[in-house]
């Protein structure tokens, strides 16, 4: 008895695009991770929209 064997075609293909899939994943993880730390480092005001008027957020010149 040889047992399973994983070499057939297909599976590589799978495997070549699992990684793919994993890899771009990563960037993106990557890239959204940078981001914030930047945006802490910078000392920005760390404010999000949660439906209150805050006078430091609003837009003047109109």
């Amino acid at each position: 008895m040889s047992g399973i064997r994983a070499t057939h075609e297909l599976h590589a293909r799978r495997f070549s695009r699992n990684l793919g899939v994993a890899v771009a994943l990563a960037v993106f993880v990557a890239v959204v991770f940078a981001l914030t730390v930047v945006k802490m480092k910078r000392g920005d005001p760390l404010q999000g929209f949660d439906h209150v008027v805050r006078p430091g957020m609003e837009v003047s010149g109109s």
